[in-house]
């Protein structure tokens, strides 16, 4: 079994026209206070997951729901943006597929110390945190429980539940805690700059096409 790495990176994704009211907000916020919003802005999940989402209680936190948190993988070209790029699941609404699609990356060890010092709880699963069975975790020792080799996978088909592992965050993350965005191609490059152009902070704009399908 595949060891976790020395230092596991988080990745989210979101539409690039999102991320002017995740700059104002200063962070990414979870779905249990953002719908109660109607910001600008395209959302590319399934509402029926999110809203299933919110009443999926963790077992390491019983009085805490997978909607409460704010929602990682850790690793980018995820299933989730696979059905964004096929762009035919029908419980998926956006049809625009994978070109404006935006990956956050973060430092999992710089996640869990600001958590902590902010005295939020964080947690990961083993599988997929929008279906009714999953295990959580929530000691960095087990890691190794996480499937990395099905979060490494290229070819996922026989590891589809191991690669949609996932690491949740009660509440809300900084956005001075965004280390790189990952983008497909030089237009949604642009679009990105010009979209977090008054962040305080501002995170390194990278081509990655190998984070897409």
């Amino acid at each position: 079994m595949t060891l976790p790495p020395v230092n596991p990176k988080l990745y989210h994704i979101v539409h690039v026209d999102k991320l002017p009211s995740i700059v104002a907000d200063g962070r990414l916020i979870c779905d249990a206070v953002m719908a109660n919003r109607d910001d600008a802005g395209t959302v590319i999940g399934m509402s029926g997951i999110k809203e299933r989402r919110l009443r999926l209680p963790l077992g390491c936190h019983r009085d805490l729901h997978v909607g409460d948190c704010v929602p990682f993988y850790f690793c980018p070209r995820s299933v989730m943006l696979y059905l964004i790029y096929q762009a035919n699941h029908p419980e998926l609404t956006y049809t625009g597929g994978q070109g404006p699609i935006v990956h956050l990356e973060f430092d999992l060890h710089e996640v869990v110390h600001w958590a902590n010092r902010s005295g939020l709880r964080w947690a990961f699963t083993l599988s997929n945190a929008g279906s009714y069975y999953f295990e959580d975790r929530n000691n960095l020792r087990d890691l190794r429980d996480i499937d990395w080799d099905a979060i490494n996978a290229r070819n996922w088909k026989d590891v589809k539940e191991g690669k949609q592992a996932e690491f949740l965050v009660e509440r809300e993350v900084p956005w001075e805690l965004v280390r790189r965005i990952g983008v497909l191609s030089n237009g949604t490059a642009q679009r990105t700059g010009q979209a977090i152009a008054l962040a305080a902070r501002q995170p390194v704009i990278e081509i990655k096409t190998d984070w897409y399908y």
